[in-house]
């Protein structure tokens, strides 16, 4: 059995080479011969590692909420990372020979719990299940600014938090509330839009009205104009009808003013002839005894006139 070995170490992995307990040789990825009976090789990785974490929590209005996200990590001081914790690798299958390198990991998420327990107690649950993203980057300024990670010679690089959720009772709590918040908001909005639909079959409706008002003002005045028209036209008519008559009746006057200095019966007998000349005319007529003993008359009077002269 040979009593010597080869040992190299990856370009992330800090080697530290023990033999009969102290250092004999260290550093990042360095290979080296080994006494297999008083060598010990620790190797301590030193690239960023990604880890899970789940851990509930207890918010100010008394709410269990579970948070679950991840966080990156990176040793920067392996040899205070392997003075705390068993880093020794089985060199023939280059596997650690304890599950002390994955404590730290463990470690770190009770770091980030305490941290965020702080920011969490600090608001409601309402608060947490929508602004998560927002705590998660508050943790990590809080463990960078307090140096908690010093002792395990280790850098916290972010941390991610993809979920907050409560409890299953507050969960359907929350649940049919926002359920009932979103019907009242589909009723007022079904609401509204009767009530729009109202306002403008009333819109339509004043300006129908508003029209017929209109045109039945308009209607309203073309009859008083047309009244109006009418009447001084029927005013203007009944003047020019009296001023026709009274001119006619002045006519007529003048015309019997000529008749006036003349014996009647000489007005009945010129009348009698007039008739008689226009006797074609005439259908019909009628001479009375007393119109007749006055045309006699006349001619007695007119022959005793002439036999006294």
């Amino acid at each position: 059995m040979p009593l010597i070995g080869y040992f190299k170490g990856q370009p992330n992995e800090y080697v530290i080479k023990y033999g009969s307990g102290r250092i004999t040789r260290e550093g990042q990825g360095v290979a080296f011969f080994y006494l297999k009976y008083n060598t010990q090789i620790v190797v301590v990785p030193t690239s960023s590692m990604d880890a899970n974490l789940v851990f509930n929590e207890v918010t100010s209005s008394f709410q269990i909420v579970t948070i679950q996200g991840q966080f990156t990590y990176r040793i920067h001081n392996p040899k205070r990372a392997a003075e705390l914790l068993n880093y020794t690798m089985n060199p023939f299958t280059h596997t650690h020979i304890s599950g002390d390198p994955d404590r730290l990991a463990q470690r770190i998420t009770n770091i980030i719990q305490m941290e965020t327990r702080g920011e969490i107690q600090q608001r409601p649950l309402e608060e947490v299940l929508t602004q998560y993203e927002t705590i998660a980057g508050r943790v990590l300024e809080r463990v960078k600014n307090s140096a908690l990670l010093d002792p395990l010679g280790a850098d916290l690089l972010s941390v991610y938090f993809v979920a907050a959720k409560p409890t299953p009772e507050v969960a359907k709590a929350l649940e049919a509330e926002y359920r009932e918040t979103l019907l009242r908001k589909a009723d007022m909005a079904i609401s509204a839009r009767r009530a729009a639909a109202v306002e403008e079959e009333r819109k339509i409706k004043e300006n129908e009205l508003n029209t017929e008002i209109t045109l039945e003002e308009q209607r309203r005045q073309l009859i008083d104009l047309q009244g109006n028209n009418a009447l001084q036209e029927a005013t203007n008519h009944g003047k020019a009808i009296e001023e026709e008559a009274a001119y006619r009746t002045r006519v007529r006057q003048k015309e019997l003013d000529l008749y006036t200095a003349i014996d009647p019966r000489k007005v009945l007998a010129l009348a009698m002839t007039d008739l008689g000349q226009n006797a074609g005319r005439i259908g019909n007529l009628t001479i009375t005894s007393e119109i007749l003993a006055a045309l006699l008359d006349g001619r007695a009077g007119a022959s005793s006139s002439s036999g006294q002269e």
